[in-house]
């Protein structure tokens, strides 16, 4: 199985002024195809520096894809960097000129002489028309390794790699097998006391489990190598089947599902509609509930402060009579003595509950950490 290492190319990436979105799209896309991906990387508009990681990264991968810098302008310097890496020279491709000028001829203008900057490539590069824009791309192979030059801009990079990049590899590199991946979510359970109950399986080797911890929720990823999709889902189906039965109840969902979609799911089945109030969290628990397009969310208030708990309680009483609703959840968020409680009251036609949680992270995170406390008590009740 052939390794891959990403290297995004821009200053703007280093200086946070874009995300980085290519990288993620090329992991999940080469893990599908069976490629190892060891390491991504993000370098700034320089020569010196994207030309020594190239030669650093070849030194233990075969596969290295770049994103970025391949635009007209002085501070796209990728095609220079590659051809030092590799100790060439660039050459102008005629035939890459000719792209150029045809793609700007579909917008009714002639191409600037900066863009013909983009017809050069490192000699002896295998060149790589750009259908969806002006920046051609480039492979140069070396050995058993090759390096796949792609432009930045997301939608030309992902049409270029699904397109180009990914059937080249599979021929290249033989590829057949595949990796795939599911992540079972759960709630109510830390990632250290997870680990307890799971660690034996955190140890295998295919399927691989790993843990990654969010605000009240840990995701348990399951990765499988098998050379079909069938065998890949049976060896991970063993693995979830295990997980589940050591952890139970904790495990709300698998994949695209949400917490607040299982919740609300949940209260559909019941015929119950819910309304929150919220203080001090900046609405948090209204966002999520909202973004799910569910109408059993019946809305709520969003407060900066409240009088006291019996407040809560009245206001929490006047919206679900103004909204016909049978569930509320109320969470109030507050600092105290260096660390942070939330409030949740729980309201249901079975009872109503009230609870104080204490929380030693970060501030910031205190409406998602509320938001999904309350979103799982209300889970535990309804499920």
């Amino acid at each position: 199985m052939p390794s891959a290492e990403i290297i995004t190319i821009g200053t703007e990436i280093l200086l946070g002024e874009i995300v980085d979105t290519n990288s993620a799209f090329l992991a999940r896309a080469l893990r599908d195809l069976n490629v190892d991906v060891f390491r991504t990387s993000t370098v700034g508009d320089n020569i010196q520096r994207i030309a020594e990681i190239i030669r650093e990264t070849l030194t233990r991968t075969q596969i290295i894809i770049t994103t970025g810098g391949l635009g007209p302008t002085v501070d796209d310097p990728t095609r220079e960097a590659v051809a030092l890496a590799f100790g060439v020279e660039t050459e102008f491709r005629p035939e890459l000129w000719d792209q150029i000028n045809e793609r700007m001829s579909r917008f009714g203008r002639i191409p600037t002489e900066n863009q013909k900057r983009q017809a050069y490539i490192p000699k002896g590069a295998i060149p790589v028309v750009n259908a969806v824009g002006t920046a051609p791309a480039f492979i140069v192979e070396f050995e058993d390794k090759c390096i796949f030059s792609l432009p930045g801009v997301p939608r030309e990079m992902e049409y270029l790699a699904e397109n180009e990049v990914f059937p080249y590899l599979k021929k290249r590199y033989n590829l057949n097998g595949l990796i795939k991946a599911r992540v079972l979510h759960t709630a109510g359970m830390g990632e250290s006391v997870i680990d307890e109950h799971i660690g034996d399986l955190e140890l295998l080797s295919n399927p691989t489990v790993g843990l990654a911890a969010h605000y009240g929720m840990v995701d348990i990823r399951i990765t499988a190598k098998a050379e079909t999709n069938a065998l890949a889902d049976t060896l991970i189906a063993g693995v979830e089947a295990t997980i589940r039965e050591k952890l139970g109840r904790v495990v709300y969902g698998a994949d695209e599902q949400t917490l607040e979609g299982v919740v609300l799911a949940a209260l559909a089945d019941k015929g119950w509609n819910l309304v929150v109030v919220e203080v001090n969290t900046g609405g948090e628990l209204s966002r999520q509930l909202a973004a799910t397009g569910s109408t059993f969310f019946a809305g709520g208030k969003i407060l900066s402060s409240i009088a006291d708990a019996q407040s809560l309680a009245d206001m929490l009483a006047g919206e679900m009579k103004s909204h016909h609703a049978e569930a509320a959840l109320g969470l109030v968020a507050r600092p105290v003595q260096g660390r942070s409680e939330v409030d949740i009251v729980m309201v249901t036609p079975v009872r109503h509950h009230a609870e104080t949680r204490g929380y030693g992270g970060h501030p910031k995170n205190v409406p998602a950490w509320g938001a999904n406390s309350a979103l799982d008590l209300l889970r535990a009740e309804i499920a």
